[in-house]
């Protein structure tokens, strides 16, 4: 009897071993099959986010916030919405040593509004200010941001502040600026450039008699090194000479090519009379500035990116002619700047002689930390001095 129960045992032991054994088994191939599965949906989830990401290319051209632009562009030109709508008012006249009164209806100068279109900034019947241009595309630097730049050249010490001084001082001079200029009105930030004299006009013909000098590549990505360390962007200044700038300006499409590099043109030395530069001041026309404004637009379009500003110096009538047939378009925007030095009230009032009544699109002006304390000068213009010009320059050089 004691032999039967034994034996009983031991065969329910290794019942119950069995069954462990085909429980653990089984835990093992489910263990896989949920790890595979896992896998599965792991590499699937991989193709999924790396699809999304082929479908989040940026779009180009990025879209405007064309109520932003022309909101801003209303400020830039002091555009104060009328306080009224109508166009007449009722005067109530009360007779001396009488008990009647009277009323009589006078016409009165109706207000004037802005007026919006589809494909054109807003604009004021009536006045110059804003210029009636296309709208830029997205992404457009003015007018959400003012653009602060230092200018010259690493060869020179008197073409401006960059030949100056080391490259960590004109800096800190940078930031300490931009940090002015961001108090003083806070609502448009600064984006700071460095705007370096790539083709400098030269009082010796040199070998190909155009009086002018290319700058190296180095010098170029020398200045291109500060302005990212600035955390803005590079201006190439023009100054032909007796060349051209449909001579001069394809020398540099491969820094074009790059999002953060724009132009200026200078027609003081832009020498089409022959004479040499510095004798008489030169000139660009209307063809030319085109013409920069064309070629840019053809990189932005083909290379798919922001806006470029094209910046022309100006303090005569005569530096650039045709101004009305100047044509910013989607892909460039393009700033006049006043560039002329001395006193305050001539600085002003060159400004509003040379800028104010030829309007293209956007403005600027030039202060020099030399020229303009000459005497009889009393200092450089202040923000609030440069700030209370109209229209309101959208951007500021130092020399």
């Amino acid at each position: 009897m004691v032999y039967k129960i034994k034996k009983s045992r031991l065969r329910l032991i290794k019942l119950t071993i069995f069954v462990i054994i085909i429980f653990l088994f089984i835990m093992l191939i489910l263990s896989k099959i949920n790890y595979s599965s896992k896998s599965e949906n792991q590499n699937i989830n991989k193709v999924t986010t790396a699809a999304t990401e082929v479908i989040k290319v940026p779009v180009w051209p990025a879209v405007l916030d064309r109520k932003e632009f022309d909101k801003r562009l209303l400020v830039l030109d002091n555009y104060v919405y009328p306080a009224t709508t109508t166009a007449t008012t009722t005067l109530v006249i009360k007779r001396i040593n009488s008990k009647k009164t009277s009323t009589t209806t006078i016409a009165i100068k109706p207000p004037v509004f802005p007026v919006y279109a589809t494909s054109t900034n807003v604009t004021v019947p009536g006045k110059r200010w804003p210029a009636s241009t296309v709208y830029p595309n997205g992404d457009a630097i003015l007018p959400f941001k003012r653009i602060l730049a230092y200018y010259g050249n690493f060869y020179s010490t008197k073409m401006g502040i960059l030949g100056e001084y080391s490259e960590g001082e004109v800096l800190r001079r940078l930031a300490s600026t931009t940090a002015m200029w961001n108090a003083a009105d806070p609502t448009t930030p600064i984006l700071p450039a460095i705007e370096y004299i790539a083709v400098t006009a030269q009082g010796t013909a040199g070998v190909d008699k155009m009086y002018r000098a290319v700058m190296p590549d180095e010098e170029i990505e020398k200045a291109y090194s500060m302005a990212q360390k600035a955390k803005g962007i590079l201006i190439l200044d023009l100054q032909v000479g007796l060349s051209t700038v449909e001579k001069e300006l394809p020398k540099f499409k491969n820094y074009m090519m790059r999002p953060d590099v724009h132009i200026a043109i200078d027609p003081e030395f832009s020498m089409k009379t022959g004479k040499r530069p510095g004798t008489v001041i030169g000139t660009v026309n209307s063809d030319d500035i085109n013409y920069v404004i064309n070629y840019l637009s053809n990189i932005v379009k083909e290379n798919k990116l922001p806006p470029k500003v094209l910046l022309v110096h100006r303090f005569t009538e005569d530096m650039v002619t045709g101004a009305n047939q100047i044509k910013p378009t989607p892909e460039v925007q393009v700033v006049i700047v006043m560039d002329g030095w001395g006193t305050k009230e001539r600085k002003i009032g060159t400004y509003k002689s040379v800028i104010d009544q030829e309007p293209v699109q956007f403005t600027g002006i030039k202060l020099f930390y030399k020229n303009d304390i000459k005497s009889p000068s009393t200092g450089i213009l202040s923000p609030a001095e440069v700030f209370s010009l109209k229209p309101m320059p959208i951007y500021i050089q130092y020399q």
